[in-house]
């Protein structure tokens, strides 16, 4: 029943790691692990993260229902593991883990890769100069914003310290929510489908965004057109604020001071934060039942575009990609892993496990 999850989740993986190789090789650069030094190398850490899933999942349960008695531990976890951790289970989780482990490692790099790729035909020869549509988008933003500097909008509105302070949080939650996301779903879906929906789409949606970059290089308005958005009279000093001067440093790192053991993480188009966070919203507002879940993600969501364009990190074409990305990512993980939507686009999964049907028509 599983079999096209099973197929797109797998098959995904192998092409961003087949391509994330071919790239290193093509261009005489390692193939780097951009938190190796987070529990290590790989093979090391996948088997703790598959570990830290099982304990995370019976730790809690076990100490809630023993009420301090050790007596009643063994057979509370013995419940568990027949009830809950079956081999679909299993299955599941670490196949969602691997495969969007190699996902999203190969994107890191591919991202890396960008600017010696899709270097500007134009630069002086023996130089790196990346190819940047930049000066289009901005042209266009400023269409949209009829005429003004998006920026200035911006932040004529909201203001420049207090709404910074606000923002920034939310936008840098982006980077734990990920992980955490992966991980929920796969251990605690109450319906097996839902984990593979999950994986599959986030793995869809960073595979996608991949490719995004490579069809439309850009930086940013923000790091493009710096002064607009930290020069004098600027957006206050925030941890968006260090996290953008240190992706930049690397950059200039790797593009020019022949450092070859750091990434470069520097791509506009299309915005992630934005694929990543409809992506979530739409997740829990198909698979849970929390009114209050639902409403926070899509707040956080909607705070979360508003973020990139504030601090400068995308421009509007850059979020409108984005939806389109996680949309369709959320269409076709749902497909693959055996959803069915009707006419008003309600849906219900077609099993609980590959053995047991819901619905048959």
């Amino acid at each position: 029943m599983y079999r096209r999850a099973y197929t797109l989740l797998i098959g995904t993986a192998v092409v961003m790691g087949g391509l994330a190789i071919f790239a290193a090789l093509a261009l005489d650069r390692p193939l780097l692990d951009p938190e190796g030094s987070f529990l290590g190398p790989s093979y090391i850490r996948l088997p703790l993260l598959l570990l830290g899933a099982l304990l995370l999942d019976l730790l809690p349960l076990t100490l809630w229902k023993a009420h301090a008695r050790p007596s009643r531990v063994m057979p509370i976890v013995r419940e568990r593991m027949r009830t809950h951790w079956t081999k679909e289970r299993f299955v599941l989780v670490g196949l969602g883990l691997i495969c969007f482990y190699i996902t999203y490692v190969s994107y890191r790099n591919l991202k890396s890769f960008l600017p010696f790729v899709r270097s500007d035909p134009h630069a002086p020869e023996g130089t790196v100069e990346a190819l940047s549509y930049d000066r289009e988008l901005h042209l266009m933003d400023k269409v949209l914003f009829f005429g003004h500097e998006p920026s200035d909008v911006l932040h004529g509105l909201l203001g420049t310290n207090i709404t910074a302070h606000i923002l920034s949080p939310i936008y840098l939650m982006f980077l734990p929510l990920v992980p955490l996301g992966v991980t929920a779903w796969l251990v605690w879906s109450r319906n097996m489908s839902f984990g593979y929906w999950f994986v599959t789409s986030q793995c869809l949606a960073w595979s996608f965004g991949t490719l995004s970059y490579y069809l439309l290089p850009t930086l940013g308005p923000g790091i493009a057109y710096s002064s607009e958005y930290f020069g004098v009279g600027g957006l206050a000093h925030t941890g968006t604020t260090d996290l953008m001067n240190a992706i930049v440093r690397a950059r200039g790192n790797v593009l020019y001071g022949g450092v070859t053991g750091s990434v470069n993480s520097i791509a506009g188009f299309a915005s992630l934060h934005t694929a990543i966070t409809l992506l979530f919203a739409l997740m829990v507002q198909y698979t849970l039942r929390s009114k209050l879940l639902k409403w926070i993600f899509w707040v956080n969501f909607a705070l979360t575009i508003v973020a990139t364009l504030y601090f400068g990190w995308h421009y509007v074409a850059d979020d409108i990609a984005g939806v389109a990305i996680a949309v369709v990512s959320f269409y076709l993980g749902g497909i693959a892993s055996g959803q069915k939507f009707d006419r008003h686009l309600h849906s219900h999964p077609t099993t609980t496990t590959s053995k047991v049907p819901v619905e048959l028509d």
